[in-house]
């Protein structure tokens, strides 16, 4: 707790704190680690124009169906209905997760 740290706190209107500003390099040590972060662009996708979660990380990577299939060793259309399914099996999950490097846990939106 000893530690120092170089933090601005910005007041808003109210007087109360609104927003506070940490260093970037302060930033990429403390939230590097976190693997298990979602961009915004996924959650967009998935939330407001209702794409099914891999879709939308297959597309935020910038990846075909086809390249994806290859990386699981499986045919595109066989990759595609993997992708459209509203339930997967937990080793599917884990092994599609994988070849898109990404966690399972970043699927869960």
């Amino acid at each position: 707790m000893n530690e120092p740290t170089n933090l601005q706190t910005i007041v808003g209107a109210d007087g109360k704190p609104a927003f506070v500003v940490i260093p970037y390099g302060d930033y990429l040590t403390r939230f590097a680690q976190a693997a298990d972060l979602i961009p915004h662009a996924v959650v967009r996708r998935v939330l407001i124009d209702d794409v099914p979660p891999l879709r939308a990380w297959r597309e935020h990577l910038g990846l075909t169906q086809a390249e994806v299939a290859a990386r699981l060793g499986i045919s595109q259309p066989a990759y595609a209905q993997q992708e459209n399914s509203a339930r997967l099996r937990k080793t599917s999950r884990a092994r599609i997760a994988a070849a898109l490097g990404i966690t399972a846990a970043q699927l869960d939106i």
